[in-house]
């Protein structure tokens, strides 16, 4: 069996992806109401380097999974989504991504022509604020507040394990929705670093620092990840609480209450990767 420390998961369509140190499963409600599950290994985990890993699964596996989900999904008759249709719509995502979060804060900090840390600053702040406002208008849409609810699922489960407690719905479904180890935290972890780090890019070009941006996100990426595993490890340290704080606050919005039968999905997923 893994060691609880180390099982986590996200939400996809109308499933749960849940991975330990070597293996990954997802589970997902099909059509008919049966459970559909399917296991795979999981990628590199050395300490500092399984930052960066992190990050690269939360693309590359989360897409994979968002695909194979959605067309768990579909029902028998309907078209299922072609591996050029789904790349298409990545590829597009990741552009969006890129022009929101990265962008879209630097150029607006251009306009206020702040140079040095004042720049960056202001730029890693305007950066917060767009991926707080983008999660809070995604969550009004209801296919994504349905995807919330299989997030906060996944949570449940992970910590009714944790509390060595009987993995059932009714057991499950007394637990919190928020989690010390989300994603979600780890990606506010990563934007408030980025801060500290992009301020030692001491230049005036505007191309110098958006290239940058991207080059620096697997360092950061790689010290933010260790900084959430040790604020997981450490419940009680003052300062790590007060880094994953404003995630936890988050995670209000990014999971939401599941019923039972998803909650029986995250199950299902969570079994599958601790067997």
């Amino acid at each position: 069996m893994a060691h609880k420390h180390t099982i986590g998961g996200q939400a996809v369509i109308e499933g749960v992806l849940m991975k330990n140190d070597e293996k990954i499963a997802i589970a997902v409600r099909r059509p008919d109401h049966k459970i559909s599950v399917t296991k795979r290994l999981k990628f590199l985990g050395w300490p500092f380097f399984r930052g960066t890993v992190n990050l690269v699964e939360m693309l590359v596996i989360g897409i994979n999974a968002l695909n194979y989900s959605a067309n768990e999904s579909l029902g028998e008759e309907e078209a299922k989504i072609t591996k050029t249709e789904f790349a298409v719509t990545t590829v597009f995502a990741i552009a969006v991504a890129v022009g929101l979060f990265i962008l879209l804060p630097l150029y607006l900090t251009k306009i206020t022509q702040t140079k040095g840390i004042l720049f960056n600053l202001i730029d890693g702040i305007i950066r917060i604020i767009v991926f707080v406002l983008y999660i809070f208008a995604i969550s009004l849409m209801k296919d994504v507040r349905r995807l919330f609810q299989y997030h906060g699922a996944e949570h449940k489960v992970v910590n009714c394990h944790e509390a060595n407690d009987k993995l059932t719905p009714e057991s499950v479904k007394k637990y919190t929705t928020v989690h010390r180890r989300c994603g979600t935290t780890f990606l506010l972890i990563v934007l408030v670093l980025s801060i500290l780090i992009f301020s030692l890019i001491v230049t005036d070009s505007f191309w110098i620092k958006f290239g940058a941006r991207i080059l620096l996100l697997p360092v950061i990426a790689g010290i933010g990840y260790e900084l959430l595993k040790l604020g997981a490890r450490f419940p009680k340290s003052t300062l790590l609480n007060i880094l994953i704080w404003p995630g936890l606050m988050l995670q209000k919005i990014t999971t939401r209450e599941p019923d039972k039968k998803q909650i029986e999905v995250a199950i299902a997923a969570f079994k599958a990767v601790e067997r």
